[in-house]
């Protein structure tokens, strides 16, 4: 097949009334011989009016435009979650070696520290100040007029997740209703780890240990758009972790796939199955769920001193029962989010394909403290919990951690009821902002299952705490059964349950229940760190995932020779005596469409004239795959492909100049790469879903 080669030429088109063209550029292809060319002038939405071009879909692994891979003498990830978070590291000449990293200061009753709370805390003139339990626990202290003027966030990892229009000036509300820029926040927390991993690091070589040797891994959830991921390579910049000269320094790893990856090399003591009818990892079928999960944490705090895993240098135990093509589940539930991924284990090596794009939503353990908060706001009135907040944000912040650690105690066979201590400043405020005890609100509330203990604590029922868990738990279960109804993940052999809110019985009873008759149902030990030690692993190997679904369908904007019957009577522009069909969406990939990594979608661009310097392209995206106009129910501009032709001019341009363009779908981020094909120089490519 002919490639068409696209032209941008200088649109000097008049659009009709309906519709001003702002388009600066316009494309031109050859369509039926490579010697004739046709205008094609622009016009629609102010985007770039150009032909389609035929996809060129190459499986190329080793481009010779990409420079020869740098290297690294460790691996450092590190896993920001909603809730809590933490880095793991590997020397890759020991990569069966993965360092967790030193236990952290503070913690809380029943709660593992191994990780510290995703919370930070700034000055009142907006510097730095602390992370993790340092910032809580500084937060605390303070003076509580003091405290107003302190800037305290916690779990604001999911307001990149919730905000449709994210952008680099996104603000974050801190406890004290002051906002700061989001990019901000997100770049002193990982320089923070970036400090704390080269300062162990140091000290264990002995000597200072530079940035320069490491090779960079930040967790995000799969279900993450491209401008998201875009975000978090840009505070990473920003921390100082790589830079836009140094991309490959950092790379993005998915939450459900570091798990993946870190599940195929589980051995059987390394494992808690629900599912077993027999004794396995010293546990029979009539073991609760709760107390065979508790057993296997007190196995791995015993193991915890040395914080150095080993792992197996090939596919571990649990793959011994699959046979090429086998499918499992990935089932990564956090604090703020739950994703799902499906993969197939290709053997020998253990390569992994997924089989369906990456979904989830919002059903992490965060809804549970939504639940917390609407019942608080049942007994006490809405109106005194916003006023609290406010007005005593560290009291605030008291109540949710005495929340936190008896929401962890939570478990399908809890008899006995859970008491969450009150802060004293609340009871005072209360008092004094409704005139009554806060006894009296319990009294009056019709909340049967919550008493007031003397104590001066909260006394809730098992049933009342379990309540709280529900809604969450039954979007997750409802997610998770849409998932089994599609054809690809029919006959799975395997649900691992990973991530934080993975340790919860209550949800390790509902899914088991649910699907232990489907497939087996696996809890790695020391479930909170699957994915930190999975997200080294694949720093290690970044190849190892073979085969990605695209989550949507990308294209751009073109015109295309106007049919009669064929493409819409309002579609139809005629130049220069030629019909032209406008809007027309060119796919460049289909959403869920099976995309293999270093497999390349090709496009040849020319500039309108030599002197040209930049090429800007506007990307579209649906979540449909039947698209045919950008203007589609649901194609909307998602992001600018950007050609800088400056670096690639040379005294001898051709009037002619083509560049081509290379795109890759198949990592964890939309990459491109671009070429001057008269020259041979490449040019630099930026693809922006951020600025556009």
């Amino acid at each position: 097949m002919m490639e068409s080669v696209g032209v941008y030429r200088f649109c000097g088109c008049t659009a009709k009334n309906r519709m001003k063209c702002d388009s600066r550029w316009e494309m031109t292809a050859s369509e039926t011989a490579p010697t004739s060319a046709y205008s094609s002038p622009a016009r629609s939405l102010g985007d770039t009016g150009i032909t389609p071009l035929s996809p060129s879909h190459i499986v190329n692994d080793a481009d010779p435009n990409v420079s020869e891979q740098q290297t690294f003498l460790v691996v450092v990830a590190i896993d920001f979650g909603t809730t809590s978070s933490g880095y793991a590291y590997s020397f890759t000449k020991e990569p069966e070696c993965i360092h967790v990293m030193r236990r952290w200061e503070g913690g809380d009753p029943g709660v593992s520290n191994q990780k510290t709370p995703t919370t930070i805390l700034l000055t009142p003139e907006r510097k730095f100040h602390s992370f993790g339990y340092a910032a809580r626990d500084f937060y605390h202290d303070l003076d509580p007029n003091e405290a107003k003027q302190w800037l305290y966030l916690e779990k604001f990892k999911m307001k990149l997740h919730t905000t449709g229009d994210l952008t680099m000036d996104t603000d974050l509300t801190a406890a004290n209703g002051k906002k700061v820029k989001a990019l901000e926040i997100f770049a002193y927390a990982l320089q923070y780890f970036k400090e704390q991993a080269l300062k162990e690091l140091s000290d264990q070589a002995g000597s200072e240990f530079e940035n320069s040797d490491v090779r960079w891994v930040i967790t995000v959830p799969a279900i993450w758009k491209q401008p998201a991921k875009q975000f978090m390579r840009q505070a990473a910049y920003q921390a100082g972790l790589a830079s836009p000269e140094n991309s490959e320094q950092l790379i993005i790893a998915l939450e459900p796939e570091a798990a993946s990856i870190y599940c195929r090399k589980l051995r059987l003591h390394q494992m808690t199955d629900l599912s077993s009818k027999a004794a396995v990892n010293g546990y029979s079928s009539s073991d609760t769920v709760g107390a065979g999960f508790a057993q296997a944490k007190e196995h791995t705090r015993r193991n915890r001193q040395s914080r150095t895993f080993l792992v197996e240098n090939v596919i571990g135990e649990i793959w011994s029962e699959l046979e090429e093509g086998d499918k499992y589940v990935v089932v990564d539930s956090g604090g703020g989010t739950v994703d799902l991924t499906v993969h197939q284990i290709r053997l020998p090596e253990g390569h992994l394909k997924e089989l369906y794009k990456a979904t989830g939503g919002p059903y992490g353990s965060l809804g549970v403290d939504y639940e917390f908060e609407k019942l608080l706001c049942k007994i006490f009135g809405e109106d005194f919990i916003e006023q609290f907040k406010i007005k005593r944000p560290a009291a605030w912040v008291d109540l949710m951690i005495a929340f936190e650690s008896r929401k962890r105690a939570a478990a399908p066979d809890r008899t006995n009821p859970l008491n969450i201590t009150l802060p004293f400043s609340f009871i005072d405020y209360y008092k004094k902002f409704r005139g009554h005890s806060v006894e009296h609100a319990l009294r009056k509330s019709n909340v049967d299952f919550v008493k007031w203990s003397s104590q001066g604590m909260l006394r809730m029922s098992p049933d009342a705490m379990n309540a709280l868990f529900k809604p969450t738990i039954d979007s997750i279960i409802e997610h998770l059964r849409d998932l089994f109804q599609k054809p690809e993940v029919s006959t799975v052999k395997f649900l691992f349950l990973v991530g934080g809110f993975a340790e919860a019985p209550l949800l390790q009873q509902a899914v088991q229940a649910a699907f232990g008759d489907k497939c087996r149902v696996i809890i790695p030990q020391d479930v909170g760190l699957t994915i930190l030690k999975g997200a080294v692993l694949f720093g290690l190997d970044p190849a190892v995932i073979k085969v990605r679904r695209s989550p949507l369908t990308y294209g751009v904007g073109v015109l295309n020779r106007y049919v009669e019957g064929k493409h819409p009577p309002e579609k139809l522009l005629v130049k220069d005596g030629t019909r032209w069909c406008t809007d027309v969406f060119d796919k460049f990939i289909s959403a869920d469409q099976s995309v293999a990594l270093g497999e390349l979608v090709k496009r040849s661009y020319t500039p309108a004239k030599p002197s040209q310097l930049v090429i800007i392209i506007n990307i579209y995206s649906s979540e449909l795959d039947d698209v045919s106009f950008i203007t589609d129910p649901g194609v909307k501009k998602c992001g600018t492909l950007r050609l800088d032709l400056t670096g690639a001019s040379s005294t001898n341009v051709p009037a002619r100049r083509e560049i081509q363009t290379l795109m890759q779908f198949g990592d964890t981020e939309i990459k491109a790469t671009a070429v001057d094909i008269a020259t041979s120089k490449s040019v630099k490519v930026g693809i922006d879903f951020l600025n556009y």
